[in-house]
């Protein structure tokens, strides 16, 4: 190789390394590591002499060659049978709803108000209404609900026909309606969001990192604009791809809002929904798309978690995405079957409830 193709390495100036460089967001000692090693039985992934189809070897090679695969999981907390549980997030927060409700948890966030609401499939639950699919849509709808100073942006709600009006913050689950009960809907949300303050467990699920903002009322939606609003009122409406910044900014934000006004004792749980993006507007291949949200939000969560010692981070990502699809898995590749989500929530209540 020509002297030309080659550039010299050289070691920084003390003085030229920044003084606030990024922290960690985990440090042990020689010591504590080795410990750490010694003591998760968790820790290797492959050993030559070990026989790949042992049901019950532990080496991770051997783990994933079962039909639903179980991590190891060391929980910062615990949970109690009479705590109030509230989850909001993606749809999959829903499945963990319908998980818990029928263990006699009490759940504020699956409320009948909402059960009520005649939804556009036959097939899906009112309570579709509520998912929130982005970080910044969880953080807005808590602070509407929350925060005195937060005025909801009513100009936000946009016109579709003369008597048809579509709020972007929900989820189109419902047919659309008239102006006044699109309002009435609104205020019902609210309602049931205030009820988190009662709530010591909170689950929260992230889903997504494409998201739409509506550039005159200067807000980030819940979900992509209906399709007769990008045509009609293309101007008003602009894509993201959010960034890792952003969305640790939000869920700092949220801990921030919840620990004002919610439980004096909270614990919060940040899952990272399994579901697949389903569409991307980004150039990227839908594969590469949702890899590549999935991955940036399960970093987030991660890098949340390690910052407070009231969030942890349960796995029920890499559940659904190391067992054998097939089985977790509807036709669509994309929904989680029934079993799939019990046995998810088994592994949530051993580990996490008292």
């Amino acid at each position: 190789m020509s002297e030309a193709g080659i550039r010299e390495i050289t070691t920084p100036e003390a003085s030229s390394v920044p003084s606030q460089m990024p922290t960690s967001t985990y440090v042990a000692t020689a010591k504590d590591a080795l410990w750490n090693c010694n003591r998760n039985y968790a820790r290797t992934w492959y050993k030559d002499d070990a026989d790949p189809d042992d049901p019950g070897g532990n080496y991770a090679f051997q783990r994933l060659r079962q039909t639903w695969f179980t991590p190891s999981i060391k929980p910062k907390f615990k949970l109690h049978r009479d705590d109030k549980f509230y989850a909001i997030g993606s749809c999959f927060a829903r499945g963990l709803e319908s998980s818990l409700i029928g263990r006699k948890m009490a759940v504020e966030s699956a409320a009948p108000e909402f059960a009520r609401l005649q939804a556009v499939n036959k097939e899906v639950s009112g309570l579709g209404f509520i998912n929130k699919y982005n970080t910044f849509s969880i953080l807005n709808e808590l602070r509407w609900a929350l925060d005195p100073d937060a005025v909801f942006p009513v100009e936000s709600i946009a016109q579709v026909e003369e008597t048809i009006w579509s709020d972007p913050h929900t989820n189109p689950a419902l047919r659309l309606a008239g102006l006044e009960e699109t309002l009435e809907r609104r205020s019902l949300m609210q309602t049931v969001t205030k009820r988190i303050i009662n709530c010591r467990a909170v689950i929260l699920t992230l889903g997504l990192v494409e998201v739409w903002r509506d550039i005159e009322a200067d807000v980030y939606l819940n979900h992509t604009p209906i399709p007769s609003l990008l045509r009609t009122q293309k101007q008003r409406y602009e894509f993201h791809l959010t960034s890792f910044a952003q969305n640790l900014a939000n869920l700092e934000a949220t801990h921030a809002l919840l620990s004002r006004y919610g439980h004096p004792d909270l614990r919060i749980v940040v899952t990272v929904s399994p579901v697949p993006l389903l569409n991307t507007f980004s150039t990227m291949d839908i594969v590469v798309a949702n890899t590549y949200a999935k991955s940036l939000l399960r970093t987030v969560a991660q890098e949340w978690a390690a910052a407070h010692e009231n969030v942890d981070y349960f796995p029920s990502y890499e559940i659904v995405l190391n067992s054998d699809h097939a089985a977790a898995g509807e036709p669509d590749l994309r929904h989680v079957k029934g079993a799939g989500a019990q046995h998810i929530m088994e592994l949530f209540v051993r580990h996490y409830l008292e």
